[in-house]
C-alpha cells in the first residue's frame, strides 16, 4: 500500500538552517531542463546542495540534508531508515520523481524511492526542482524532481579518504573511499557502513487502532552497508564514457502488527555515452537499471518480500540552433517488472515516450517551451507540456511566468494490492500554474513564487463499500493547492517563508463526501497519526575525517 506521513498542511514556515556559503550565482545545472545552464539562467524554481554545503551541514541522512529546503516538506515515521515521505509544494509524496546519476529510481509497487535508505557520504551534489516536469520526464513529475549525483573524481593521481563517526544513541558510521586518474580516465571507490540502536518509534495503540497499531516500547535500531564504483573514459576530443554501480543494503526495525523490522536491497547501475558533433550539438544515450527489494518479517518469523526492477534507456540530442537558441529532441524508454509473494495480475509493464524542448534568449525575453508523448502498455497515450517565459526588468530582477501540465501512472500496489488493489484506475492529472519575481545582488539570491495546481484522478480510499472493505478509487475527482513561497540566499544564510493550502471541489456525482475526505486523508495529510511516531531530539556526533588537500 502507499503509506505517507507528513506535517500539518497550510501554516507557514519560517526557516533559518545553518549557514553555508553563498555559492556562485552561475553555477551550472542539469536538472531543470536536461541540458547543462546556468543556475540563474533555468527558469524553474531550482535549489542546489553542493558538497561544501553538504558537508557544512554534517547531516546523517538525506532527509535530515534536506530540512529547510525550499518548498518541501518531510514526514519521517520514528528516526532512521524508517520510512520517509517528501512533499513538494503539496503534493503527494509519490508526485516526487528521484534521479540518481540520471537512472530513475524507486518502488513500482509502493511508487515511491526509498531516500532514507541512500548514503549521503556517497553524495557529491543534489539538485531539485519544483514544479511539473512531466513534459521532461514523463510520469511522478508531478510535483518536481530531485537528482543525486554521486562522486567523481577531479584532478590528478590517487586521491584516499575516510572517516569515522560516533555519537547519541550508540551510532557508529565509518566511509573509505580510493579515487585515481586524470581527465582522460578516472574511476573512484566508496564504502561506508552504519549502526544505530535507534530508539522508540512509535507509541501506538491496538485498542484505539491509532499510529502504528501495536503497542511495542522497544528501541528500534537501523543498520546498512553501501558501496559505490564509479569510472570515466575521454576518447578523443568529443567522445566520453561514464558508468556508475550504488549498492545499499540496510535492515529497518519499526513497530507494527504485521511486521516489525524490513531487510531492503536497492542498486543504481547506469551506463551512458556521449558524443560532441562536428557540426555543433551534442548526442547522449544512457542506459539504466533500478532494483528495490524488501523482505519483511514479523519478529524471527518472514511475512513477505517485494522486489521490482526499473530498466530505462534514453537518446537525447542537443541541437543549437543559433546564439542563445537550443532545441531538444529525446525519445525514453522505461520497463518495470514486479516480483512478489503477493500475487498481482500484471507484474510488468513498458513505457515509451517522445519529447521536444525549445530553450531561447532574445534581449531581456527568456523562453521554455517542451512537449512530452508517453505511449504506456497499460494506460495508452498521454502528452503533457509546459511553458515558462522570463522577462528581466533589469540586471538585477527577472519577472516569470510558467504553466505546464503532468500525470502519474498509478502504482501496482494501486492497481493490484490484495483488498485494496483496483485495477480500473486512471493516471493522475494535473495542471499548474506559477507567477514569480526573482532577482540577485552581489551574493544575494530570492525569489517570490505564487503557484497554484489543480489535480484529477486523485487516488485515495473510496468509504462507499460495505464496512470492513478498503479500495483505492478516484477520490476527489478535483482538488487544488495553491501557496506562496519566498526564498533567499544572503551572505551564506539560505532563509525560505511559506505556505500552501488545499481547496477540494464539490465531488462528482454518485461520489460520497466521505469518499473525497478519504481521498485527502490517504493522499498525504497522516495529520491524525503523525503524532504517534517519535523523533530522536537532541543529538550529538564526532567524526574524524582525512582527506588530501586539492592542489
Amino acid at each position: 500500500m502507499r503509506k505517507s506521513i507528513s506535517g500539518p498542511l497550510g501554516l507557514f514556515a519560517f526557516v533559518f538552517p545553518l549557514a553555508v556559503a553563498a555559492g556562485n550565482l552561475s553555477e551550472v545545472v542539469i536538472t531543470a531542463n536536461r541540458v547543462p545552464e546556468p543556475l540563474d539562467a533555468a527558469l524553474a524554481a531550482t535549489t542546489v546542495l553542493t558538497r561544501e554545503l553538504i558537508q557544512a551541514r554534517q547531516a546523517t541522512s538525506i532527509e535530515d540534508l534536506l530540512q529547510g529546503v525550499e518548498g518541501l516538506s518531510i514526514g519521517n515515521s520514528g528516526g532512521p531508515g524508517k520510512l520517509t515521505s517528501f512533499f513538494v509544494r503539496g503534493a503527494d509524496a509519490d508526485h516526487l520523481l528521484v534521479l540518481v546519476d540520471g537512472v530513475r529510481i524507486g518502488s513500482a509497487t509502493a511508487g515511491t524511492a526509498a531516500l532514507q535508505n541512500l548514503p549521503v557520504e556517497m553524495i557529491e551534489r543534489i539538485e531539485f526542482v519544483r514544479g511539473p516536469r512531466s513534459s521532461l520526464y514523463g510520469s511522478e513529475a508531478i510535483g518536481g524532481v530531485l537528482q543525486i549525483f554521486t562522486h567523481r573524481h577531479t584532478g590528478d593521481g590517487f586521491r584516499p579518504e575516510f572517516a569515522l563517526t560516533g555519537g547519541s544513541l550508540g551510532t557508529r558510521r565509518g566511509y573509505a573511499a580510493l579515487a585515481g586518474g586524470d581527465d582522460r580516465a578516472w574511476f573512484r571507490l566508496q564504502a561506508s557502513a552504519e549502526a544505530t540502536r535507534g530508539f522508540d518509534a512509535c507509541r501506538g495503540s491496538s485498542t484505539q487502532f491509532a499510529g502504528c497499531f501495536t503497542e511495542e516500547p522497544d528501541a528500534d535500531g537501523y543498520r546498512y552497508r553501501s558501496g559505490n564504483l564509479a569510472a570515466g573514459w575521454q576518447v578523443g576530443e568529443h567522445t566520453r564514457f561514464e558508468g556508475n554501480l550504488l549498492r545499499a543494503t540496510s535492515r529497518a526495525e519499526y513497530d507494527g502488527s504485521f511486521t516489525n523490522e524490513s531487510r531492503i536491497l536497492q542498486q543504481v547501475a547506469g551506463l551512458s555515452a556521449s558524443r560532441e558533433l562536428e557540426a555543433g550539438g551534442r548526442l547522449q544515450f544512457t542506459l539504466g537499471r533500478a532494483w528495490d527489494r524488501s523482505r519483511d518479517y514479523l519478529g524471527e518469523s518472514f511475512a513477505g518480500r517485494f522486489q521490482t526492477r526499473r530498466d530505462s534507456a534514453s537518446l537525447q540530442w542537443n541541437v543549437p540552433l543559433a546564439a542563445g537558441r537550443l532545441l531538444t529532441l529525446g525519445v525514453d524508454h522505461q520497463r518495470d517488472h514486479v516480483a512478489s509473494d503477493t500475487a498481482y495480475v500484471r507484474s510488468a509493464r513498458d513505457n515509451t515516450a517522445l519529447f521536444a524542448q525549445f530553450v531561447g534568449d532574445a534581449g531581456p525575453w527568456r523562453t521554455e517551451f517542451s512537449l512530452r508523448g508517453d505511449d504506456n502498455a497499460q494506460f495508452g497515450q498521454h502528452a503533457t507540456g509546459t511553458a515558462a517565459i522570463g522577462y528581466a526588468w533589469s540586471d538585477a530582477i527577472q519577472l516569470l511566468v510558467q504553466a505546464g501540465t503532468g500525470f502519474k501512472a498509478p502504482s501496482f500496489n494501486d492497481l493490484y494490492y490484495p483488498f485494496f488493489g483496483n485495477p480500473e484506475l486512471d493516471p493522475e492529472r494535473s495542471r499548474s500554474f506559477e507567477l514569480a519575481v526573482r532577482g540577485h545582488a552581489e551574493s544575494a539570491r530570492w525569489r517570490v513564487s505564487l503557484f497554484a495546481t489543480r489535480f484529477r484522478d486523485l487516488i485515495g480510499l473510496d468509504e462507499k463499500l460495505p464496512a470492513g472493505q478498503y479500495r483505492l478509487g478516484a477520490g476527489a475527482r478535483h482538488r487544488g493547492r495553491h501557496g506562496i513561497h519566498v526564498a533567499w540566499i544572503s551572505r551564506g544564510i539560505r532563509s525560505h517563508l511559506a505556505g500552501h493550502r488545499e481547496s477540494l471541489r464539490r465531488p462528482e456525482p454518485g461520489q460520497s463526501s466521505g469518499a473525497a475526505a478519504a481521498a485527502l486523508r490517504a493522499s498525504g495529510s497522516g495529520n491524525e497519526t503523525v503524532a504517534f511516531y517519535n523523533q530522536s531530539g537532541r543529538t550529538g556526533y564526532l567524526t574524524l575525517r582525512y582527506a588530501p588537500v586539492s592542489r
